[in-house]
């Protein structure tokens, strides 16, 4: 993949399209250059490109709720099923099935719902430092580079769609103990375009990054970890809002429960400007194992 930030763009918009195979039927292309397990935001994103191209334009998606059920190969492409559950006057709902090699590996349920006009009221936004003066995950790489595995590093150096910049150091850049909250700025490099769903499909893609790490930050754990087994078993997300996800955003996380090898995790985006444009939810598999060989 190129590193120019309008090819790493081209790159997640070409992976969240879907071509229509049949009626309701939909493929979703592999991971180029995939290997091993299925990212789940890409499937989940996928599958929300599914679903609104069953929908029509004037009624944009404010909820999604997915449960992972199996292992996603990377390597091959997606079958995606959509049911036309309801088109009502305000509100549509759609459910997917995703499917490889014959078997259901994710089901999500969307709804979408038409503009209106109502009451409105938000939570704040943390004051966090900005993104500008905050250091991406590349150059903390850099920092910390004696103390992180080579594939990891390697891993950072890679050309990604996606810039993280965290406020505060994390696993794997520390291994101290702390609250189970955190702060991520985020955004997609270069334009996206101006397609709502898009964006939205984005940010579903990119609600899967760090969510489920909040749960073990307690324990200064991470997913490089060779005693640990990480695997996202739900995710949800609310949109509030119209935003661009190539302009930052902050992604507030916490975690309230930890226990019995899952963890609950929730978060909020914000916009730049402080307006609460997503909430997310996710419960995950963390386990401790021992490690291989």
């Amino acid at each position: 993949m190129s590193t120019s930030p309008s090819d790493i763009t081209r790159y997640l918009h070409d992976l969240l399209q879907v071509e229509a195979v049949e009626d309701n039927f939909f493929r979703g292309m592999a991971t180029p250059k995939g290997r091993g397990r299925s990212f789940g935001g890409q499937v989940i994103g996928q599958a929300l490109m599914s679903a609104i191209k069953t929908v029509g334009d004037d009624r944009p998606v404010h909820s999604l709720h997915a449960y992972f059920m199996r292992p996603g190969d990377a390597t091959k492409p997606v079958l995606y099923r959509v049911e036309r559950d309801r088109d009502g006057r305000s509100f549509a709902t759609r459910r997917v099935v995703a499917v490889q090699s014959g078997k259901p590996i994710l089901n999500l349920a969307a709804s979408f719902h038409v503009k209106e006009e109502g009451l409105f009221q938000q939570s704040t936004m943390p004051d966090v430092p900005a993104p500008e003066e905050l250091e991406n995950e590349v150059q903390l790489g850099e920092r910390f580079a004696e103390q992180l595995p080579e594939a990891y590093l390697a891993w950072l150096k890679s050309p990604r769609p996606i810039e993280l910049r965290p406020v505060g150091l994390r696993p794997p850049f520390t291994r101290e103990a702390q609250g189970p909250m955190q702060h991520i700025w985020m955004r997609i490099r270069g334009d996206l375009g101006d397609t709502v769903a898009m964006h939205r499909a984005a940010l579903s893609y990119v609600s899967d990054f760090g969510l489920l790490g909040t749960s073990v930050l307690p324990w200064g754990k991470a997913f490089i970890d060779p005693d640990m087994q990480f695997a996202s078993l739900d995710h949800a997300v609310w949109f509030h809002d119209d935003f661009r996800m190539d302009e930052w955003q902050l992604y507030s996380m916490d975690s309230p429960w930890t226990g019995g090898a899952r963890g609950f995790n929730r978060g909020q985006i914000y916009s730049r400007d402080g307006r609460l444009v997503a909430s997310t939810a996710q419960e995950g598999l963390v386990r401790e194992v021992t490690p291989k060989g």
